[in-house]
């Protein structure tokens, strides 16, 4: 009885149908498998998509409720959507709104670095001694729960007009949630290591740059991201009083003006630099 001889098959073939002489058919070619977009990728398109749709139709609604509502009121009617981009080159043209924006940007950074200096200090102190957390707690509670707005006549009545009564309102605003933060990263530092480093020898500047500082880093980071969003809804105002520059006080000059349109143009580069420091401000958290 003679022995079936078998072939190898190739890769992606199937074998084929053995004849009955014991002869192997040629093999035929595996069909190939259907593509599928990774998950990540099919997860990016449909949110890209939903956003863009939640936008259209917030430009629809906008320009739905200034046509009807703008029919009887010359102010609604200056907002239309079709009225901006007239208005944004008039504002280009005239040189006010790059100048302006850099001024509002400047105070911006500012007001956040003396917030950060200062919050992360506060937050280091009331962390690391429960004596100084209890002691600090009624000053805290209090100035947190007062409108930074509430020190704009202090602010100017200190530092006069210019950027320094505005950097100073801002970091009012932003300097309490990168103490409060900071201070609770600190508390949750592991007691162990610093008992470690302690034995060790480790001088107390030395547990705070090596073991501290390190640990509370994603606290510092998320207290940052809250800081920027609250100091940059407090700018806006803070520029209504006592300054000439910025684009809280181009709002006041186009409504003074009447300018409407170029009122509507200004809130909307507000809004547009709003949400690219709320992209920075997720960058920083999670980075």
């Amino acid at each position: 009885m003679t022995r079936p001889t078998t072939r190898p098959v190739l890769a992606g073939t199937t074998p084929g149908r053995i004849d009955e002489d014991g002869s192997a058919a040629p093999a035929t070619p595996a069909p190939a498998p259907a593509r599928r977009l990774r998950p990540g990728v099919a997860g990016a398109s449909t949110g890209l998509g939903t956003v863009a749709v939640g936008a259209l139709a917030a430009v629809g609604l906008w320009w739905l409720f200034t046509a009807i509502a703008g029919a009887g009121n010359p102010i609604l009617a200056a907002m239309q959507p079709d009225r901006v981009p007239a208005a944004f080159a008039a504002l280009v043209e005239r040189g006010t709104l790059v100048p302006d924006t850099v001024a509002s940007v400047r105070r911006l950074v500012t007001g956040l670095l003396l917030a950060i200096v200062a919050g992360v200090g506060v937050g280091l102190a009331i962390g690391a001694s429960r004596t100084a957390a209890l002691a600090a707690s009624p000053a805290i509670q209090f100035l947190r729960v007062v409108s930074p707005l509430a020190w704009a006549p202090v602010a100017v009545a200190l530092f006069g007009v210019g950027d320094a009564p505005v950097a100073f309102l801002v970091a009012a605003a932003a300097v309490w949630p990168v103490a409060l933060s900071t201070a609770a990263g600190v508390k949750a530092v592991d007691p162990e290591l610093l008992q470690v480093a302690r034995t060790l020898g480790a001088t107390e500047r030395e547990r705070l740059r090596w073991i501290v500082l390190p640990s509370i880093r994603p606290q510092i980071a998320t207290g940052i991201r809250q800081a920027i969003g609250v100091s940059w809804v407090v700018l806006v105002p803070a520029e209504m009083i006592g300054v000439s520059s910025g684009l809280g006080y181009q709002i006041l000059n186009a409504r003074d003006r009447f300018a409407y349109d170029e009122m509507l143009v200004v809130i909307l580069v507000i809004g547009a630099i709003g949400l690219v420091l709320y992209g920075a401000g997720i960058a920083v958290a999670s980075g």
